[in-house]
């Protein structure tokens, strides 16, 4: 399928290939990127991606999900456990997430207003939210990946 309007570019179903191609552009970072798997299927993912609080690196739980049949099972809980353990000790700072304020504080986030972390896009205040991981969760204004859009 083209878009005529668009340079011209082709929408077609992911291949295995294309995760090579995904972890290449800094969208993700190499080893933060982990799934459950459940008799040999994938059942969730979640992955950290590169973000910035003013200069300084962190990162961003984003994208994550659950397969809709294992939904609201706390099936994904275990996942991110161990994503956001995984970055703390691979040396990553802190973690902001944008997300329903009543599902990520249970991993331990809190609202990144009280660190004084600011976003150019006006949010819900409980829906912006950070951690700290391996160091400080430094104030300043926030930039996720460009990926994002926001």
């Amino acid at each position: 399928m083209t878009n005529p309007l668009a340079p011209q570019f082709t929408i077609r179903t992911e291949t295995s290939g294309d995760i090579d191609a995904i972890h290449a552009s800094g969208y993700g970072i190499e080893g933060l990127s982990f799934v459950g798997v459940l008799d040999g299927e994938v059942f969730a993912h979640a992955m950290l991606s590169r973000c910035f609080v003013g200069e300084a690196p962190g990162v961003c739980l984003a994208p994550c999900s659950v397969w809709p049949e294992h939904q609201r099972t706390g099936a994904g809980t275990p996942v991110i456990e161990a994503l956001l353990a995984e970055a703390a000790r691979s040396g990553e700072a802190f973690a902001v997430v944008l997300g329903h304020p009543e599902y990520y504080p249970r991993f331990g986030f809190t609202p990144a207003s009280g660190f004084g972390i600011t976003l150019h896009v006006e949010v819900p205040d409980e829906a912006l939210m950070a951690m700290s991981l391996a160091g400080e969760v430094p104030a300043g204004a926030l930039a996720f990946a460009p990926e994002f859009g926001v």
